[in-house]
């Protein structure tokens, strides 16, 4: 539990030193289809966290991190209940 905690604490303060740095151009494909005049249909659903903003806050540095932890934090506790799962079917 230990390796993993000190993982966990490591890409925080990953999040933290290197957010700063995340561009807020478009990405090559996105620039792509701006050129040709290509729109991107309007979603039927923009989700919780749309272009990664966190809505109690508007300092944008802020924002983004809030939202960048909230997902890590939701993407590795469903990757650590599937591992528990399936390492106790194995045990059996």
């Amino acid at each position: 539990m230990r390796g993993v905690t000190k993982a966990i604490i490591l890409i925080i303060i990953g999040l933290i030193v290197l957010l700063p740095f995340a561009s807020t151009h478009p990405d090559g494909l996105e620039k792509v289809a701006g050129s040709l005049g290509i729109e991107e249909p309007e979603p039927m659903w923009s989700g919780l966290m749309p272009d990664y903003t966190f809505l109690l806050t508007e300092n944008p540095y802020m924002s983004k991190l809030i939202s960048g932890l909230i997902g890590f934090f939701l993407v590795f506790s469903l990757v650590w209940g599937v591992g528990r799962v399936f390492a106790r079917r194995n045990r059996v």
